[in-house]
């Protein structure tokens, strides 16, 4: 939902006098330096940025947006997408150059509706995530509603349950 340009100085940094009200702002990539950056969906990256993305990794260098000197950065990415990496790639949503450089450990993790027997722990879990930011004290759910919690499919996946539990919290 970000803008392409928006997104690139996010990620790489912006110099002052790239674009109006630009201004001298690191991105994502120097902030991570040393560390870890977590890319979520990958597939929503336009295939021109994902080129620069390739770019950064095979080179370790960035460069900001609006300038013209490069900034070392040592970093390693995580990624996620929400279909099989191969299918994204004939459709042309992933370049196939990028997926070979990320794909060195890959950990596909099943759909929630494929692994109901994490329910429990799942419910709480986030049981437990919620009352401490929302200072409630709520013990579990009724076995009825974690039998109904079982049955459903859950399109939305983890999430789908997080937020539910999550609305049911603050209600």
């Amino acid at each position: 939902a970000i803008p392409h340009n928006l997104l690139e100085g996010m990620l790489f940094g912006t110099t002052t006098g790239a674009f109006t009200g630009s201004l001298n702002r690191p991105g994502l990539f120097e902030i991570a330096h040393k560390g870890t950056l977590f890319l979520d969906e990958l597939l929503a990256m336009p295939v021109e940025l994902q080129a620069k993305l390739l770019r950064a990794l095979q080179e370790k260098r960035i460069r900001r947006v609006g300038s013209v000197s490069e900034i070392s950065v040592d970093v390693k990415i995580i990624t996620s997408v929400c279909q099989d990496p191969r299918a994204a790639i004939k459709e042309n949503r992933l370049r196939t150059d990028l997926f070979y450089r990320l794909a060195v450990i890959m950990i596909k993790l099943p759909a929630l509706r494929a692994r109901q027997n994490c329910m429990d722990e799942l419910v709480s879990h986030f049981i437990e995530k919620y009352n401490n930011l929302l200072g409630t004290h709520v013990k579990l759910i009724s076995k009825d509603v974690l039998e109904l919690f079982t049955a459903y499919q859950w399109p939305g996946n983890v999430r789908e349950l997080e937020h539910l539990i999550e609305g049911a919290m603050n209600m």
